[in-house]
């Protein structure tokens, strides 16, 4: 009977954890998308996402050559836009993973947040995905950036 209440309290807490880690307030992609700047012409796009639920508690910062530029969301998505040259994407949990890119003018890249088994915690490691497997993952990605992006 106490191995049965515990079950269901443990479930219980789970989906809390997936309805609350999710982006939930932000515009879809398929909404925003056409109100979304034209990139400046000396610049290039860099646009982060998550499509996985999976480890919804699990939200590390996001950095860019070190500086934070967001969370992992589930659900969730974000852009950068910077001037062309080598970065370097990194997450954090137990381990530091890492992504390194070179980003050129006028050109867009997309970068995958997806989700791993730790030893401790899950991990939150970033992809280099082709556009046009990304620019279909992202379409019910909501966005999670600064309003003014």
């Amino acid at each position: 009977m106490r191995i049965r209440v515990l079950s269901k309290l443990l479930f219980v807490i789970t989906v809390s954890f997936l309805l609350v880690g999710c982006a939930t307030t932000g515009p879809k992609f398929t909404e925003l998308a056409p109100s979304i700047s034209n990139l400046a012409p000396n610049m290039g796009r860099i646009y982060i996402y998550r499509t996985s639920v999976l480890g919804a508690a699990i939200q590390p910062q996001v950095n860019l050559n070190g500086e934070v530029i967001g969370k992992a969301v589930p659900k969730g998505f974000f852009f950068v836009d910077k001037k062309p040259g080598n970065y370097v994407i990194t997450t954090s949990t137990e381990v530091t993973r890492k992504l390194s890119l070179t980003l050129d003018k006028g050109q867009i890249r997309y970068v995958r947040l997806n989700v791993s088994l730790g030893f401790f915690v899950g991990h939150v490691y970033p992809e280099l995905v082709e556009p046009q497997v990304a620019e279909k993952e992202i379409q019910d990605c909501r966005y999670i950036g600064e309003k003014s992006n």
